[in-house]
């Protein structure tokens, strides 16, 4: 957090979020791994599936990811990804409140890298590991602010209050995900694509180097975000998504939101592990 953003003091929010993942109707384990934290400087605590707090004296970190590779080996790499993330994240948070870091962007840079670097180490030093990798996408609420990092082809979904349309914050690091940003093919094309699943970039694995994409978003009162991986988007398209996301806009989100949302798509498609995340603006 900069100095410059402290002095602002913005107003505190509530959050309330939802959570929920499901193996599908194929898969025989679930290599998607989702995390909830409340920290500060000196303290950090795990959230459960769902809840309700505010961010006057805390900040808050969801991330979901998507493991990859060998017999268990996306399923360690999943969940080694969140553990490294509730490790990482309010140390950092703790040295940029000091001083140590230029801000937001830092933090989520390094902790993808240092996540990245553990992943890599395990995979060469085990063999039920070799060669996994996942993505990560992850949302970081301070007062008045989102701020979000990710890589990979997993999703951060943004439905704002005030324009009222479902925003995709993050880009699917495929080719297919550029050959649509670009305009070569089609929303249809691209979904319906035989090579719409290889990753370009994943943490772990064989990849060199890990640039992931952050960002920031202002938050208002009745924002909502959605944090899944791609099996959800394998069984409901965008507009199916806004859809049951509105409802939680015409009141606010529930504990089912996120389990309404995973039944929905596990109905329609099931092929792969589903998970969403749901936080909404109080």
């Amino acid at each position: 957090m900069t100095a410059a953003r402290k002095k602002q003091s913005p107003t505190a929010d509530t959050l309330r979020w939802s959570g929920w993942t499901d193996t599908g109707k194929v898969r025989k384990n679930n290599e998607d791994s989702f995390l909830g934290l409340q920290f500060d400087a000196r303290e950090v605590h795990r959230l459960g599936k769902h809840g309700e707090a505010s961010t006057q004296h805390t900040d808050f970190a969801f991330a979901v990811c998507d493991g990859m590779g060998g017999a268990k080996a996306g399923e360690y790499a999943s969940r080694i990804a969140v553990e490294k993330t509730a490790t990482l994240l309010p140390r950092s948070f703790a040295n940029s409140a000091r001083g140590l870091q230029s801000g937001w962007a830092d933090v989520l840079t390094e902790l993808f890298g240092e996540v990245h670097r553990a992943l890599v180490y395990l995979g060469g030093s085990y063999e039920e590991c070799h060669h996994m990798q996942t993505t990560m996408s992850l949302c970081w609420f301070t007062p008045g602010w989102m701020y979000f990092g990710h890589i990979g082809d997993s999703r951060i979904y943004y439905l704002s209050a005030r324009a009222d349309h479902l925003i995709q914050l993050t880009h699917d690091d495929t080719h297919v995900g550029w050959l649509f940003r670009q305009g070569k093919i089609s929303a249809w094309e691209a979904r319906n694509h035989p090579r719409r699943n290889l990753l370009q970039k994943a943490l772990g694995g064989a990849n060199q180097f890990v640039e992931p994409h952050v960002g920031a978003v202002e938050c208002n009162s009745g924002d909502i975000f959605l944090l899944c991986s791609d099996g959800l988007n394998e069984g409901l398209f965008d507009e199916n998504i806004a859809e049951l996301l509105r409802h939680g806009k015409s009141a606010r989100i529930t504990a089912k939101t996120a389990h309404q949302l995973v039944d929905e798509s596990v109905k329609r498609d099931g092929r792969d592990n589903t998970t969403a995340l749901v936080i909404q603006i109080g």
